[in-house]
């Protein structure tokens, strides 16, 4: 595959599976739909082959919401195989967090591990937002990846399902993503 910029990339070979772990089945209280780790934070690179991956299993995506503070781009529309994805930059989106909107209106809401991160970090908080008990929000998972002990205290020190309020805005739990290692 080859994206807007001219760069190839494809989230679909085994060497890049790892980078994009998805929950088998979404649990009611489950905050995220699973994991991604991009290889830099260049959004007309990375996108195109996580919109396809995504399409695989969900059907075509339509939309993808990123943190205009965190990625690299701006464009509004990225290039995927024969189509296109609407693209949409939010400052206040946390930079650990990546939003899909399927062609049926259904939202997958995507930790973001930082491209930086090293292999271990990145699989523990890809295990994490792909486990469909889940109530971490994406920024206490990088925060409870980086420091093990961590994960006491970004589920708000008891496991306390509303300290992990959705994606959209509160939470009680500290927001310490930039404690992950290597975060951008």
């Amino acid at each position: 595959m080859t994206t807007a910029s001219g760069a190839s990339a494809d989230i679909s070979s085994p060497r890049d599976a790892s980078r994009l772990v998805l929950a088998d089945t979404r649990a009611g209280q489950a905050v995220l739909d699973g994991g991604w780790w991009p290889r830099s934070w260049d959004a007309s690179v990375e996108v195109p082959a996580l919109v396809l991956a995504l399409a695989q299993r969900y059907g075509r995506i339509r939309h993808v919401m990123l943190s205009s503070a965190t990625w690299g781009s701006g464009d509004r529309r990225l290039a995927v195989g024969a189509g296109a994805v609407r693209m949409g930059w939010f400052a206040s989106q946390d930079g650990a967090l990546a939003i899909a909107i399927t062609d049926r209106d259904d939202q997958l809401d995507l930790l973001v591990v930082p491209p930086a991160a090293t292999a271990a970090a990145a699989e523990t908080a890809l295990a994490r937002a792909a486990d469909p008990a889940n109530i971490m929000r994406a920024p206490d998972i990088l925060a409870a990846a980086a420091a093990p002990g961590s994960a006491k205290r970004a589920t708000g020190g008891n496991g306390d399902r509303r300290a992990a309020w959705d994606n959209e805005g509160g939470s009680t739990a500290p927001d310490v993503s930039a404690d992950l290692a290597g975060a951008r």
